[in-house]
């Protein structure tokens, strides 16, 4: 059975469909679910632990939910000798994950800052790799790959693309960041010498590289650097700031939130990509850092959801304690990622069987960001006998119900960042036809969003009141009777 769906935006909705009824207001019923402020452990957004699922992350308090995990690897982990990734470890990684309710997200990473400790392969120098010896700021001594050399390049990509032939598209893949280059994989190499970073063209053949490696997994590339942040995202991925909430702790006239982050993003033309791709925070050091120096937790969090973050990542450390920060830690993940009510619903009373069942309903996304994924609204016809039928719907996917937005990196925004608003109200008229099979009686209509038209699992949770164990919301019911 298909829907045959038609959004409309505007403040009401005519009850006649083409090819059904016109029915009067009384015969229609309208259902309002009330709406709920719960912390929701939807996919693909909150709080993500860091190298240890949610079952054991100590750190993550019981009622934080967790719906991602976020780890990075030096290229020489995953691929520790050459053309062999270690697919074992990888495919661990993300059946761990799965078992604990997550999902997987990563970053490959080259160059290290640690003695010793490199990132990069040990087979990189036996196979002609040029490795250079480099410093970061007083740490000397510090071997790092040299992304320009043929061999270093040829390797590099080949390993991309066997990465993402493996995993683009894995189901208990969240995201990848588009990472590998510079320090940490967050492409630039500050405080080195002499070690650079590789030139603008071999920088888009990385980048492109990962664009044609993963194709349905999400990209996230890191922000340092306007050049390459608008190559990616020009391209179609999102990005990732590992930074947030540095007001001053590098330097009394400098910080990543009122002078990084503005210039790079404004440079790059990046501040509608939330649009289509997600945004990634981290903390820059971790909230226990912004509590000690005084810094606002609500001048952060504002900062992050204005830039319609879907994700922060708070490096798996404690938080620090006191009701005021747990108050706005939960204000900040109620609002974190998309968030989507539903004001409204309304239906005829009783329709014919094999006839067309108008509805109409008000959809709100309270949230930061929009859900990324095309999950389809589905409905449930459910009989007394317990027999049910799911409609999907064709063309009503959650993906469509966008927040609200504010101006950003003006004088006062930069003074104080506001509360987001919630998105517009949207209105939605759907058409269902109502198969002709279906035995004659009383039905409990339910609502959910579900994976898609083949496996139609809710997958996500409403901000409002009644789900049952299995996903779905029962609003209200219908009588169907014999078609006239």
């Amino acid at each position: 059975m298909r829907l045959h769906v038609t959004i409309v935006f505007g403040v009401c909705l005519a009850l006649a469909f083409h090819g059904v009824r016109t029915v009067s207001a009384e015969e229609w019923t309208t259902v309002k679910p009330k709406e709920i402020d719960a912390i929701l452990p939807n996919p693909h957004m909150g709080w993500e632990t860091f190298h240890r699922t949610a079952d054991r992350d100590q750190n993550l308090p019981e009622w934080i939910p967790s719906t991602v995990q976020y780890a990075r690897w030096g290229w020489g982990r995953l691929e520790p000798r050459p053309g062999e990734i270690d697919y074992e470890f990888l495919d661990q990684q993300l059946a761990e994950s799965r078992r604990a309710g997550q999902r997987l997200a990563f970053r490959v990473m080259c160059c290290s800052t640690t003695p010793k400790r490199p990132y990069h392969p040990d087979w990189l120098k036996a196979i002609g790799g040029r490795v250079i010896t480099t410093r970061y700021g007083d740490t000397e001594g510090l071997e790092v790959p040299d992304l320009d050399d043929p061999v270093v390049l040829r390797a590099h990509l080949d390993f991309i693309r066997r990465l993402g032939a493996r995993y683009d598209g894995h189901p208990d893949l969240d995201h990848v960041d588009l990472g590998s280059v510079g320090w940490w994989g967050e492409w630039h190499m500050s405080r080195s010498d002499p070690a650079k970073m590789p030139t603008p063209e071999n920088q888009k053949a990385i980048i492109d590289a990962y664009l044609a490696s993963f194709k349905k997994t999400p990209l996230l590339m890191l922000i340092d650097g306007p050049e390459m942040l608008r190559y990616a995202t020009e391209r179609g991925t999102g990005w990732r700031a590992d930074c947030l909430g540095d007001m001053g702790g590098f330097s009394a006239n400098w910080c990543h939130m009122r002078n990084a982050y503005p210039q790079t993003l404004t440079k790059a033309n990046a501040l509608d990509v939330w649009k289509r791709a997600p945004v990634a925070w981290e903390t820059c050091w971790d909230i226990r850092k912004w509590v000690d120096e005084g810094w606002s937790l609500r001048y952060i969090f504002n900062y992050a959801l204005a830039l319609h973050a879907s994700y922060i990542n708070n490096k798996s450390a404690p938080l620090p304690p006191g009701d005021e920060v747990k108050a706005e830690v939960e204000r900040f993940l109620r609002r974190l990622g998309y968030r989507l009510v539903l004001r409204s619903l309304s239906h005829p009373r009783e329709i014919g069987r094999g006839q067309q069942l108008p509805i109409t309903m008000e959809w709100q996304n309270v949230g930061s960001a929009p859900c990324y994924r095309a999950y389809p609204v589905a409905y449930r016809l459910r009989h007394k006998t317990g027999k049910s039928f799911v409609i999907v719907s064709d063309n009503v996917t959650v993906n469509q119900f966008l927040p609200g937005s504010v101006d950003v990196f003006t004088p006062a925004f930069l003074a104080q960042p506001p509360e987001l608003p919630p998105g517009e109200v949207m209105n939605v008229k759907d058409t269902l036809t109502v198969p002709a099979t279906v035995p004659l009686g009383e039905y409990e209509l339910a609502i959910g969003v579900v994976e898609s038209a083949s496996r139609p699992v809710p997958v996500l949770r409403l901000a409002i009141e009644g789900t049952t164990a299995d996903g779905w919301y029962p609003l209200s019911r219908i009588s169907i009777r014999a078609a006239n």
